[in-house]
């Protein structure tokens, strides 16, 4: 999706929905606003599991997070403000734009994106793009690469958080 290498890659693999989560939950915890990850991965490859732990990660009580499908772009507000959006409905940049999403990236929250990739330009330059594929029933399988600086730190606090 990106054209250009990234600064940093590394790969989780989770065994159950709960793992997932765990793993979610531990990048959920390092966010600090003007952090953008972009999530990609086919229907049933734990998108949800995994926001659901990035949300309780920042805080966020459990009883906010919900799915943005009909909302776009729905804020929780925990340790920092989350701004999660789902492009899955959305037929393009313009679309998106309406949303008042671009003027979120580089805030005072972090954002997270689930279905980057039916709008890549969507993402900014420097972001943590996960790709969730499913293995098996079970089993995912979590490819991270960081564009920026800033997100390569992220990934590399992530990694030695004990999430991979």
């Amino acid at each position: 999706m990106m054209a250009r290498a990234p600064d940093g890659e590394r790969t989780f693999t989770s065994d159950s929905p709960e793992a997932t989560t765990a793993i979610g939950k531990a990048l959920g915890g390092l966010l600090e606003p003007g952090h953008f990850v972009g999530l990609v991965g086919d229907l049933g490859a734990g998108k949800t599991h995994f926001v659901r732990g990035v949300a309780d990660g920042a805080g966020v009580p459990r009883s906010e997070v919900a799915s943005p499908s009909f909302a776009i772009v729905y804020p929780y507000r925990g340790r920092i403000t989350l701004y999660h959006a789902d492009l899955y409905r959305l037929a393009d940049r313009d679309e998106l734009y309406a949303t008042g999403f671009y003027d979120l990236i580089g805030g005072d929250g972090a954002v997270l994106v689930e279905w980057l990739d039916n709008i890549p330009q969507a993402a900014p330059a420097e972001l943590l793009l996960l790709t969730l594929e499913i293995v098996d029933d079970e089993r995912r399988r979590i490819h991270a690469q960081a564009f920026g600086v800033r997100h390569a730190r992220l990934l590399e606090a992530w990694a030695a958080a004990g999430a991979a």
